[in-house]
């Protein structure tokens, strides 16, 4: 069964992109072959260059670990580490020096605006403060691209207002962020909004026509 079809996509450095639809329509898998986590079985996905279709499992770990920042709904902080912990660890990954690992980490979460907690476990924070802690894990490896899949959508309004402020500011410093979203308000905050039904990316309807481009045309199967 195919599950997206006829992408034609550019993503521009420091705009915030919305994408809406409903469940079931396609949008974790365009997340996915964005993020390099799937391959498309035919067009070609583009990131500064690297076409992922093009590359192994190793390489395009190496990508997604360097270049590409995650944040989701399930925050997925491990609950034995502080926050200032949660966030060095794509850094020691990486084989990154531990003393500088951890003050990348303490940079980044006061960019995210939350180093007030670098000391306390997950259990000790609130919801919001633990999704910034989420952004500040996104933002230490300076990643050219930051995916979020609905990061407001178990939050209360006014926190999820305060996560989305924080998107914002990561596409002003030149990052480009795309938002999986059901929240209108959301959208009505992005750079663009698009929609994902039955597999085609659209324009939403007030969205003005795109400029010619194709960095992603990318075309997968569901499995």
């Amino acid at each position: 069964m195919t599950a997206l079809w006829e992408v034609d996509l550019q993503l521009r450095r420091g705009e915030l992109l919305a994408i809406m639809g409903p469940s079931g329509s396609g949008k974790s898998t365009l997340l996915h072959l964005l993020g390099g986590v799937e391959p498309p079985t035919s067009g070609e996905v583009l990131l500064e260059g690297a076409a992922f279709g093009s590359l192994n499992d190793e390489q395009r770990s190496l990508i997604r670990r360097r270049r590409i920042g995650f944040v989701f709904q399930k925050i997925n902080l491990l609950p034995t580490l502080t926050a200032v912990e949660n966030v060095a660890l794509p850094l020691l990954i990486d084989g990154a020096p531990r003393a500088a690992a951890l003050a990348r980490a303490e940079e980044a979460l006061e960019l995210a605006m939350v180093a007030e907690r670098a000391a306390h476990l997950p259990s000790m924070m609130s919801g919001g403060e633990q999704q910034r802690v989420a952004i500040a894990r996104a933002l230490v490896i300076n990643p050219a691209v930051i995916l979020a899949d609905e990061p407001t959508g178990s939050l209360d309004r006014a926190t999820g207002k305060r996560i989305l402020a924080e998107l914002r500011a990561c596409a002003d410093r030149g990052q480009t962020i795309v938002v999986i979203t059901h929240d209108p308000e959301v959208a009505a905050d992005a750079d663009r909004c698009l929609s994902v039904r039955d597999g085609r990316l659209q324009r939403a309807a007030d969205e003005p026509s795109p400029q010619p481009a194709r960095a992603l045309t990318p075309e997968a199967d569901r499995s």
